[in-house]
């Protein structure tokens, strides 16, 4: 007896002859991301290269894989970070511009707030708006981000204000099988009997703003019960620590820097500064937003996330690939044969500007490495995803290595250290090393930390790249 292939729509499979032929997805036809490089799947040997009696480096290394990712060819800019801290900006005003509290008015009301979350009536956006000058409830609006200081008189964002809340949906928590809903999907023994009543822990992290305007950020613990329990909620205070120039530093005079650095134009190109770890998170929530926006993507379509690179992705990008690469470049050598640095660091003891420069210098001012990527070595540490650990790599996964660990607000501060790769300006070649861990605690802010993102590439794809 024949039997007819339907499709689910009930037309016929021509050519099926009664074969499985497979259910093709559909996927969202992604652009490359802007200003990253596709670093392509490869292995290497984790770790310190050779034996450094000096600094007591011992060669213990571990074979890793990886999977392809994005990775930015230089890290993040004053001028994009702060093209993130406008969009809160201009999140904070569009409210007000609706809230009665500063003269909100039919014009400007809106369809949602910053948080997405509804607003009513809203704007009707078929009616040509003509442009005209801020009435007074308006300028109030708009002027309600600012400072200005009682003693000088300028004006600048009040950074208190500055708040950036996202959630994050944690898959890997959901994952595990000890966190399923149903308990007799938690044990596959078939000789052990579940119990039904079996009470599972989950912890959370939550954040509010009590009635006094303070940001309350803290971690609860309750009883399993749906899936909003893997639900995240982070507030977080995004503007910089321009008094990181003065804080790293005592008795030198870097007032210029916590001036100029972040706000002044000519120092748009150079990387962001004064950045938390917590900070960079929420600068790649952000950037997913965004980039999922300008894809007009359809209601429940979901695209990979920007991120933080982790350890393991840093050091073989750093690295090109290669076991025995120390730097980025491919030698031992500091300077190439012209003479020319070959990174921002400090070559000598108090000489900061033999390289050319005194701190951080513009993106891209040296050499890309062998992917494609500018000042892997020097010029600002950079933060990973990976929490660290003494034991490193050892601890880790030989395929796409990471150790994660979400510390909550009440647990132990020393376990809040992040890993920092890559070495800054103001660190000797010693440190500037490819194969070089160190650590900073999550919510510390330096003038020698900053940040680039990575983005994990899904499936096969004939994008360019390098090797």
């Amino acid at each position: 007896m024949a039997v007819a292939m339907l499709t689910s729509c009930g037309r016929g499979l021509s050519g099926a002859g009664g074969e499985v032929t497979g259910v093709r997805s559909v996927a969202v036809n992604e652009p490359a991301p802007y200003g990253m490089v596709l670093i392509k799947r490869g292995s290497f040997e984790m770790g310190p290269s050779d034996k450094d009696s000096l600094w007591g480096m011992i060669p213990d290394t571990k074979g890793v894989s990886f999977d392809a990712f994005w990775m930015d060819q230089t890290e993040i800019t004053n001028a994009k970070y702060r093209q993130f801290l406008f969009w809160v900006r201009d999140s904070i005003i569009r409210e007000r511009l609706a809230d009665p509290q500063y003269g909100g008015n039919d014009l400007f009301k809106i369809t949602e707030d910053r948080y997405g979350e509804p607003v009513e009536p809203y704007l009707d956006w078929s009616r040509p708006i003509p442009w005209r000058r801020a009435s007074e409830d308006e300028l109030l609006a708009i002027e309600s981000v600012n400072y200005i200081n009682p003693i000088t008189g300028e004006k600048k964002l009040d950074d208190k204000q500055m708040l950036f809340k996202y959630e994050v949906y944690d898959y890997t928590a959901a994952a595990l099988r000890k966190h399923r809903l149903n308990p007799a999907e938690r044990v596959r023994n078939t000789d052990i009997k579940v119990d039904p009543n079996e009470v599972v822990m989950i912890s959370k992290d939550t954040a509010y703003v009590d009635e006094d305007g303070r940001v309350i950020s803290e971690t609860i613990t309750r009883p399993l019960s749906s899936e909003w329990d893997f639900l995240n909620t982070y507030i977080i205070n995004v503007y910089p620590d321009e008094t990181c120039w003065v804080n790293d530093f005592n008795n030198a005079y870097n007032e210029p820097y916590t001036r100029m650095y972040f706000s002044h134009p000519g120092y748009d190109d150079y990387p962001v500064v004064g950045i938390s770890w917590e900070q960079a998170k929420a600068f790649c929530v952000w950037r997913t937003n965004l980039f999922k926006q300008s894809l007009n993507m359809a209601q429940g379509q979901s695209i990979e996330p920007f991120r933080l690179p982790t350890e393991g992705e840093w050091e073989y990008a750093a690295r090109a690939g290669k076991n025995e690469n120390k730097y980025p470049w491919a030698t031992d050598d500091l300077q190439n044969n012209k003479g020319c640095f070959l990174g921002n660091f400090k070559p000598g003891d108090g000489n900061y500007t033999e390289d050319g420069h005194l701190i951080p210098a513009r993106v891209g001012s040296f050499s890309p490495n062998e992917f494609g990527l500018f000042d892997m070595a020097g010029n600002v540490a950079e933060w990973t995803s990976t929490s660290f650990s003494e034991s490193g790599p050892a601890q880790m996964s030989d395929m796409n290595p990471e150790l994660s660990y979400n510390a909550a607000k009440e647990d132990p501060y020393a376990m809040k250290k992040k890993v920092v790769r890559g070495g800054s300006w103001k660190d000797v070649a010693q440190f500037i090393r490819s194969d070089m861990r160190t650590f900073e605690y999550q919510n510390e802010t330096r003038s020698y930390i900053g940040f680039r993102c990575a983005r994990t590439q899904i499936g096969f794809s004939r994008s360019k790249g390098k090797k």
